[in-house]
C-alpha cells in the first residue's frame, strides 16, 4: 500500500508542477482570432492586456499610474470611454498612427498588438465596454 500512495504522490506533484500550465503566451494572444461583434472582455481583451500591456501597467508595475488588471481601474470615462472610441485615450495610444500627440502603445520595443487585436479592442468599448 506504502508504494501506490508514493506514486499517486508523485503523480500529483507531477500534474501540479507540469500538468496544469495555464500561462498565455505572446502567441497565444496573437494567434486568438477577436469576433466581430460581442466581444467578451475576459476572453478576448483581457488576455491581449496580460500578455501585451502588464510588463508595464500591471503586476504591481502601473506606469503613468495606468493600473489595467482591473477594469474598474481603467474604464472611467477617461481612460476608456464605454461606448466612445472616439475619445477614449486608450484608443488613442494604440491606434496606429496615435492621436492627438499620444505616444504610440506599446512602445516601439514591446510585443506590438495585431490589427485584430486593435479592432477587438476597439468593439468591446464601442459595444459599451462591458465586464463579460
Amino acid at each position: 500500500m506504502k508504494k501506490f500512495s508514493e506514486i499517486i504522490l508523485v503523480a500529483i506533484i507531477t500534474i501540479s508542477l507540469f500538468g496544469c500550465d495555464d500561462t498565455i503566451t505572446n502567441q497565444d494572444v496573437d494567434n486568438m482570432i477577436i469576433p466581430s461583434s460581442n466581444v467578451s472582455f475576459s476572453q478576448h481583451v483581457y488576455p491581449v492586456f496580460q500578455v501585451k500591456c502588464f510588463s508595464c501597467h500591471g503586476n504591481g508595475i502601473y506606469e503613468a499610474g495606468l493600473d489595467l488588471t482591473l477594469r474598474s481601474r481603467f474604464v472611467d470615462g477617461r481612460i476608456v470611454v464605454p461606448g466612445d472610441t472616439l475619445t477614449s485615450i486608450l484608443v488613442w495610444r494604440i491606434d496606429r498612427p496615435p492621436r492627438a500627440g499620444f505616444n504610440p502603445m506599446p512602445p516601439e520595443f514591446m510585443p506590438q498588438l495585431t490589427s485584430n487585436q486593435i479592432r477587438g479592442i476597439k468593439i468591446w468599448i464601442a459595444e459599451g465596454a462591458l465586464d463579460n
